[in-house]
């Protein structure tokens, strides 16, 4: 996919800061956008960045089930996120310095105006089939709510209308081990509060995952071991690797964001903010998911009209919504060829 950047004179944010020639980074399908082709619309996880080929690589591309040659495809890079789009490790122009904890606080409405911003630049007015997972999936309901005649189909993976007590119990135990890190506060590098996150990482990989997923891939080789080493092993790594491509600031900003999820604040109650939904929508939960339950996924469905519901088996909690290809593939594929 194609990268670009799309700069608005001033970014307002529902907190009431602003940030001036705020950029916002994004990926299409590497041509213009023709007017009247279908369009699908990918909304990327939590440290995803907006290129779903690199992330995505089972499901999007040339010749794949999200074909990139065949559809117009578009993924944004939310706001706090360090892939291309204004973040709190980016230069504050009026100091010269990283705007750190001067950054606004950023909420799933506020990822949802970045997001409008570029469609409107695109040319783009209507979106046949919206994709969101996880944390995706969050702000994927938010636009179909709050611009209900664009969004045609969508497919809600994986995710909620609002944060459970569970999962920002799982981002307030990140939020604690990057604060514990005493560089993070004292915000003189962008690499400040690393040590915290990658700590933060290995706490979320545990609800990423789930007990028969860990069984299965990070058993011990040698059953006389005097101690169980390659699971340790295992959650020490993924917090380096993901050290090397992100930062604490934006973790930090965007683990808060994730509280802010309730499509039905000031709607009056979920029910109201889904029942509004005027889109196609298709909700599927994974069975061994333990921070977006089915039964919550379920739930849902009673509010959104003419709502379909699917579940898929998964030995790999919450990230079979990466993993699961080939369940994902049949259910969507009738969403995207009709």
């Amino acid at each position: 996919m194609q990268f670009h950047k799309l700069t608005a004179d001033r970014f307002e944010f529902e907190c009431g800061k602003a940030i001036e020639n705020f950029e916002i980074a994004y990926h299409t399908s590497p041509r213009d956008y023709r007017k009247g082709e279908k369009v699908i619309w990918i909304c990327h996880a939590l440290t995803a960045n907006s290129d779903p080929e690199d992330w995505w690589e089972s499901l999007v591309g040339p010749g794949k089930l999200i074909d990139t040659e065949k559809y117009f495809v578009v993924c944004s890079n939310m706001p706090g996120s360090p892939y291309g789009t204004t973040s709190p490790v980016s230069v504050n122009p009026a100091t010269g310095k990283p705007y750190y904890f001067d950054y606004p606080d950023v909420t799933t409405r506020d990822i949802v105006s970045s997001i409008i911003l570029v469609r409107k630049a695109l040319g783009i007015e209507k979106v046949d089939l919206l994709l969101g997972s996880s944390i995706g999936g969050f702000y994927a309901i938010e636009w179909s709510i709050i611009e209900p005649e664009v969004i045609k189909k969508a497919a809600f993976i994986a995710t909620t209308s609002r944060v459970s007590p569970y999962l920002t119990a799982f981002m307030e135990t990140q939020r604690m081990a990057i604060e514990a890190d005493p560089t993070f506060r004292e915000a003189k590098s962008p690499q400040g509060g690393l040590e915290g996150m990658k700590c933060a990482r290995a706490i979320a990989l545990i609800s990423y995952r789930c007990y028969e997923g860990y069984d299965i891939t990070q058993k011990e080789m040698d059953d006389d071991a005097v101690f169980a080493q390659r699971a340790a092993s295992y959650e020490r790594y993924q917090g380096e690797k993901l050290g090397r491509r992100f930062n604490a600031y934006s973790y930090w900003y965007l683990a808060n964001c994730v509280d802010s999820n309730n499509a039905g604040r000031g709607r009056g109650g979920e029910a109201a903010a889904l029942g509004s939904i005027k889109a196609d929508v298709t909700l599927v939960a994974i069975d061994t998911d333990c921070i977006f339950r089915p039964k919550e996924i379920e739930k849902m469905s009673e509010f959104i009209p003419g709502c379909k519901y699917h579940v898929i088996n998964s030995l790999f909690g919450h990230d079979g919504f990466l993993l699961e290809y080939e369940q994902l593939t049949k259910i969507l594929k009738p969403l995207i060829e009709d």
